[in-house]
């Protein structure tokens, strides 16, 4: 069976999540790049290789169960492990995170944005966890976002005050959440769970102009914590390294 070790990342087949695939093959990790269309993850996999990285492309749509089950299957078949899990895919609400929508948020889009961002992820990771569980080092990061820190929603002087998006900002809350139980639950194994704010990036969900960080930067937290060592924080809420208030 494979010893390197072997990431597999959600939703990668461009934005941070390619860059962190990107970052990670460059550290002589296999990387597992997945997309809801297989020609989209085949064709970032690709890339990668053609730059000297080991790179699998997997058809991955994590609302679905036997998508879920079948990448277990692929793992558990080619390597028969996990190392890495980063839970990168999410979405945010269709008319953007620039518009304040607290009680007027209706049923659906708290169906769709709860169903990707936080449901889909706790699936998942039940899915991989025998397989992180067989690493020397398991390591998964959950891909959150500052809007889900109540502390600093909570401050006086809210530095995050225009991004009042209940359905999104309540999803990020709730996989923090995730992120704490998971990490206590299982604190006696080699596994290690952390949330990552990558920061605001310029992607399609950040927003090309407004956002001051460049992808390559947005990718750091998730890299880092990826890669982590058994001294490394568990249970905590990072950007670039520093603890953010849950």
């Amino acid at each position: 069976m494979e010893t390197k070790k072997v990431a597999l990342i959600t939703g990668a087949n461009r934005g941070i999540g390619f860059e962190t695939a990107k970052q990670l093959g460059e550290k002589g990790i296999s990387v597992i790049i997945t997309s809801r269309s297989l020609q989209s993850a085949e064709t970032a996999a690709a890339q990668l290789v053609a730059e000297g990285i080991d790179a699998y492309g997997i058809k991955l749509d994590v609302l679905k169960a036997e998508d879920r089950v079948n990448v277990a299957s692929f793992i558990n078949d080619k390597f028969g492990k996990l190392d890495i899990l980063v839970n990168n895919a999410g979405i945010a609400p269709k008319d953007t995170l620039f518009v304040k929508k607290t009680i007027e948020t209706k049923a659906d889009e708290f169906q769709e944005i709860f169903e990707t961002n936080f449901f889909s992820i706790v699936y998942l990771t039940k899915e991989l966890l025998p397989l992180l569980i067989k690493s020397d080092a398991g390591r998964i990061v959950n891909l959150s976002s500052i809007l889900g820190s109540l502390g600093i929603h909570s401050l006086p002087e809210n530095p995050i005050a225009d991004f009042q998006v209940l359905s999104y900002n309540a999803s990020k809350a709730a996989l923090n959440v995730f992120t704490i139980q998971l990490a206590a639950e299982l604190r006696d194994t080699n596994i290690k769970v952390n949330s990552a704010h990558p920061g605001w990036v310029k992607t399609e969900l950040g927003g090309d102009e407004a956002a001051p960080m460049s992808i390559v930067e947005g990718a750091k937290t998730s890299v880092g914590l990826a890669t982590i060592d058994n001294d490394g924080p568990n249970g905590k809420f990072i950007h670039l390294g520093e603890e953010l208030p849950w």
